[in-house]
């Protein structure tokens, strides 16, 4: 059976209701930094497990001491690292990679890494407005991942 894992980075203190609906459902959460509220990080836990890394806003925030600047872990046979920068991400030891920062979303094929910038929900920059990710995988593979409009 497939599973959901919902992408977000860059939240900045502020989740919008289109997030959270979009967020409901989730088998699994990744945010990629810049959290920057403990209570967005409580909430985000109630709706499904959440693997973060820390951005350079969270610098005094305490999420718990499996929050850090870079993150490994494999699930559903996949190993995923996130990292709130791109250049931190180490493509060669993971299927897939997640970073943020730019608060642009974006989707590409990197070294045989799938690499996933969210993008914004909350501080969009460019024209395409408040968008996560959504990806679906199962048996070790990457079914499908797609950036999600939330306006």
């Amino acid at each position: 059976m497939p599973k959901r894992i919902d992408i977000i980075s860059d939240t900045h203190g502020w989740l919008s209701d289109a997030l959270l609906e979009a967020l409901e459902g989730a088998d699994l959460i990744i945010h990629a930094g810049d959290i920057t509220s403990e209570m967005d990080w409580e909430h985000l836990k109630t709706i499904a497990p959440i693997r973060a890394v820390l951005g350079n806003n969270d610098y005094y925030r305490d999420y718990g001491r499996d929050v850090g600047r870079i993150l490994r872990f494999t699930y559903e046979g996949l190993r995923f690292v996130v990292a709130h920068y791109r250049s931190d991400l180490l493509l060669d030891e993971a299927d897939v990679g997640v970073c943020g920062h730019t608060h642009r979303a974006q989707v590409l094929e990197e070294h045989g890494c799938l690499v996933v910038n969210p993008g914004s929900p909350t501080f969009p920059r460019g024209a395409r407005g408040a968008t996560m990710a959504r990806m679906y995988v199962a048996d070790g593979r990457v079914l499908s991942t797609e950036i999600l409009d939330l306006e």
